[in-house]
């Protein structure tokens, strides 16, 4: 992994913990980000990513970051966009939706060719759809879990803002987030695994 990328999450994370809006909401928030930097660095030899994978990866990464640091329904820069876009709520939380399908997506999506797991591409697409949406759903369970575990700290976790269909709306941004990353860099992404797994990388 490149220096400039763990430099770049290490000073993220400790910006977001200092003076969080609420302690415990921010290592909720932020564990899925330091998971995922225990295990790319873990994996970093054995098995490197794409660069297009590790990009996208601290971008998510950065996200998760900024809403453990303000909470979702919080951060200012969406509260500003709020008048401008005409949203009634703080949508930084679809953002990072969004990306809960759109990063997933890539990985998998690499993890399955380089392995050779599914030859057939219509098929190894509509897997890796299934498996975002399922991810997305199972996260939604576990902010359930938590919410009735933490009680009163349940809404700062959620960042419901009161809109009643908000589980529903994050797992629809998942999917719309796996699709469009199939869609739009597919081919991309696939010079850059034909390049890292070429002789002499």
């Amino acid at each position: 992994m490149k220096i400039a990328w763990i430099t770049t999450f290490l000073i993220v994370l400790v910006w977001s913990g200092i003076n969080p809006k609420d302690y415990p909401t921010w290592a909720l928030e932020v564990s899925p980000a330091v998971i995922g930097l225990i295990v790319l660095v873990a994996t970093d030899r054995r098995f490197p990513l794409t660069p297009l994978l590790y990009t996208f990866i601290l971008i998510h990464c950065i996200v998760l970051m900024v809403g453990g640091h303000y909470t979702y329904a919080e951060v200012p820069l969406f509260d500003y966009l709020k008048p401008v876009l005409g949203f009634e709520r703080n949508n930084f939380d679809k953002l990072g939706h969004f990306l809960q399908g759109f990063v997933p997506a890539l990985i998998t999506r690499e993890i399955l060719i380089r392995k050779a797991v599914i030859a057939s591409v219509n098929w190894r697409n509509f897997f890796i759809v299934c498996f975002c949406l399922a991810l997305s759903a199972l996260y939604e369970v576990i902010e359930w879990a938590v919410a009735i575990i933490s009680g009163t700290g349940a809404e700062a976790f959620l960042g419901t803002q009161g809109y009643v269909w908000d589980t529903q709306s994050d797992m629809a941004f998942a999917l719309f987030g796996a699709i469009i990353a199939l869609v739009l860099l597919g081919r991309y992404h696939d010079r850059q695994i034909l390049e890292l797994d070429s002789p002499g990388n």
